[in-house]
This record gives C-alpha cells, sequence and structure tokens, in this order.
C-alpha cells in the first residue's frame, strides 16, 4: 500500500512538473508574442510619420524650385534624382533596422554603375522593390538616375506620387491592356529617360509575382514544348523588346549597337544601353519576403542573397523571336541558379572559379540617421510654413 502510494505522490508530481513547464513555455511565447507585437506597432508608428514628412517635404521641395526647373532642367533633376536616393535610403533603412540585409554574388556590377543598363529582375513577392532599392544604395548614382518600370496598382500606394514626379512608368497587365500600354511605354520612354537623363531602367519581364503565374506560366511551358521551370516562369517579351528598340540602336545584323544619336540634358551625344544586368533574387527557404514584413519587421533577422550576370547590350538580339529565345534561356539559367542556391544555401561559381565569393552589401547607419533627422526636419519646417500661411489668410 506504502509502494502504491509512494507512486501515486511521485505520478502527481511529475504531473505537476510537466504542467509547469508547458505553462513557462506559454508565457515565454506569450511574452514573445507580447513584444512582437509592441515592436510591430512602434514601427508602424514610426513608419507612418516617417511617410508624412518625407513625401510631401520632397513635393514641396520639387515645387519650390519649378522655376529652375525652368531655367536649368538638368540641375532641377539632378537635385531630384539625390531627393529620390534619399528617400529609397529611408524604406531600406526600415529593413536594416529590423535586421534585413543583403549578400551579393556573381559580377560586380558597381564599375558599370555610371553606364547606361537595362536591369531584369526575378519576381517574387513586393519586397523584391525593397531589396532592390537596399542593394542599389551603394552602386554610385544608379538610385536617382534609375527608372522603374512596375504594375500600376503602386500607383495608388504611398509612394506611388513620388514615382510619378520621378518619371517612373506604371505598366496595366492584361491582353485587354498590353498592346496600348507598349505604346504608351514607348511614349514615355521618348519623353522622359532621355530628358531626366536616366541611366538605368528595372523591369520585371515574368509581369507578375511567380505564386500567381507559375502555374499558367507551366501551362503554356507544356503546351509550346517549353522548358518547365518552378522557381521562376516564364518571361514576357512585350516591355524588353520595347526598351531595347527604343534606347539602343540596331546594327544590321539584328543586334542592338553601343551608341544611339539621342543627346543628354547637356546636348552631348548619348551612348546608348551598353549592358543587360540579370538579377536574380532568392529567398532562404524559398520564403519571400514582403512588404508587410519590411513594415511591421515580425520576421526574425533575414539575409537576402542577390545574384547579378552582366551581359554588353552588342550580345544581345533585337529581333522579336531572336529575343525571346534569348530572354527564354536568361530566365532558364535563373531556375538553375535558384535550385542550386535552395539546395545548397549559395549561388555556385562564376565560370573560372572554384567557389561563389559572396559580397555582405552594407548601409552606413550614420548617413541613415542623417537623412531621417533631415526628412524630420523638413517635415517640420514645411508644417511650420504652412501653419503661419494659414494663419495669415485666415
Amino acid at each position: 500500500m506504502m509502494k502504491m502510494k509512494m507512486m501515486k505522490i511521485k505520478g502527481a508530481d511529475l504531473q505537476n512538473q510537466t504542467v509547469c513547464i508547458r505553462m513557462a513555455e506559454l508565457l515565454d511565447g506569450a511574452g514573445k508574442l507580447g513584444w512582437v507585437l509592441v515592436r510591430s506597432v512602434l514601427r508602424f508608428v514610426f513608419m507612418f510619420f516617417n511617410n508624412c514628412v518625407a513625401i510631401p517635404s520632397y513635393c514641396f521641395y520639387l515645387l519650390l524650385l519649378q522655376p529652375l526647373r525652368i531655367w536649368d532642367s538638368a540641375t532641377f533633376w539632378h537635385i531630384e534624382g539625390i531627393m529620390f536616393k534619399w528617400l529609397l535610403a529611408m524604406v531600406s533603412s526600415w529593413g536594416w533596422i529590423a535586421g534585413y540585409t543583403v549578400t551579393e554574388w556573381g559580377d560586380d556590377v558597381r564599375p558599370i554603375s555610371e553606364e547606361e543598363a537595362m536591369v531584369i529582375v526575378n519576381h517574387q513577392s513586393t519586397g523584391d522593390v525593397c531589396t532592390l532599392m537596399m542593394c542599389l544604395q551603394d552602386k554610385g548614382t544608379v538610385v536617382r538616375k534609375m527608372m522603374w518600370l512596375m504594375d500600376h496598382v503602386f500607383k495608388y500606394t504611398n509612394f506611388g506620387l513620388v514615382s510619378l514626379i520621378h518619371g517612373d512608368f506604371f505598366i496595366r497587365q492584361g491582353k485587354a491592356h498590353r498592346d496600348k500600354q507598349l505604346v504608351y511605354l514607348k511614349d514615355h520612354l521618348d519623353k522622359y529617360y532621355h530628358s531626366r537623363d536616366r541611366k538605368w531602367i528595372v523591369l520585371f519581364p515574368e509581369g507578375g509575382f511567380l505564386r500567381k503565374r507559375r502555374e499558367t506560366s507551366q501551362l503554356f511551358a507544356k503546351k509550346n514544348s517549353l522548358p518547365h521551370l518552378t522557381h521562376v516562369t516564364l518571361p514576357r517579351l512585350g516591355a524588353t523588346h520595347v526598351i531595347l528598340k527604343t534606347l539602343s540602336a540596331q546594327q544590321e545584323n539584328g543586334s542592338v549597337s553601343g551608341e544611339t544619336k539621342t543627346p543628354n540634358q547637356t546636348g552631348n551625344k548619348r551612348k546608348g544601353l551598353q549592358w543587360v544586368i540579370d538579377v536574380t533574387i532568392a529567398y532562404p527557404k524559398a520564403r519571400p519576403m514582403d512588404i508587410q514584413t519590411w513594415i511591421f519587421g515580425y520576421r526574425p533577422p533575414t539575409v537576402t542573397h542577390v545574384h547579378y550576370r552582366m551581359y554588353p547590350i552588342k550580345e544581345v538580339p533585337v529581333e522579336a523571336e531572336a529575343l525571346t529565345d534569348w530572354l527564354y534561356q536568361r530566365f532558364v539559367e535563373k531556375e538553375d541558379l535558384l535550385a542550386h542556391f535552395y539546395d545548397t544555401g549559395s549561388f555556385p561559381p562564376e565560370d573560372g572559379q572554384k567557389e561563389a565569393a559572396p559580397r555582405q552589401m552594407t548601409l552606413d547607419p550614420v548617413w541613415l540617421c542623417m537623412i531621417q533627422s533631415f526628412a524630420f526636419i523638413s517635415g517640420y519646417m514645411w508644417y511650420r510654413v504652412l501653419q503661419n500661411l494659414y494663419c495669415s489668410l485666415f
């Protein structure tokens, strides 16, 4: 009897210990969840006010400089480009302070940052744009002299007005809009690309997010005996073709020349597109980073990997059928790159290398703090100006 009682007591003690451990785990989990929620709310509040001071200040400064735009357009767009880069640096800082960083692989694109290039990127989520905003910050004047092609829905986001002023192009997807959009794109390039001294133009040839287009792309590939892709989708030709034909001179052999007769803002002849830069973005465990993650920061610190591969423009065909084959081959290569990355955690080495050499991309925290301080000081200044103007009028 005593032995049975002792066993019951030990069983009860063990059960109590188990309950205590589970309660401790629940409390610990609840504490961590609570901290994540508090941090997310604080980040959202900061970013809300960050947008409220930075974007209106950008608009008011440019409004104030309109006489300069008439008198000296080159200087006006130079100043606008600097402020545009600062705004993108603010977005980059949102991810940076949450521990979202970038590691770069492949070709080093910094030596060609002052040459004209078309950048083609795989598209997995809204976080791709944020990633590019971050990793291009240390590439010379690229950010302030670049033009984005993005889905028209971005026009209605907080950053839409800034992109509209900067001269980015918002493209509508779908067969019903495709032909008209390509005409609009050519007109847009003719009107804004050279006159605002743009250097790099960034586009996502897949025409949508991977999760939305994968099934349709695979069905199209099966029907037309094309490669079956999992990590990317088959690219669309339209925008790429228009950009190459508009911004480069065509040679007799069907490729594009490295020089165009279009003058820049100073009247000097431009060289035209010199490079196509193939950018492949890879996320750990194939879990894309979205804009909500950048805003709320609820995901643990994450390293996004960006691979670059450069092609001289003379190697790129401009004739539609040949360009289609060339683009398909680039995305088959992207598929192989991503498959290797998801299997090994790194990109494969380039030809002639024994192993790939990653480069950690860094941002200067002092510089980021200076930009944020300037934004809040400017916001307060414009608030006082408008308040005094209102009081004097009413």
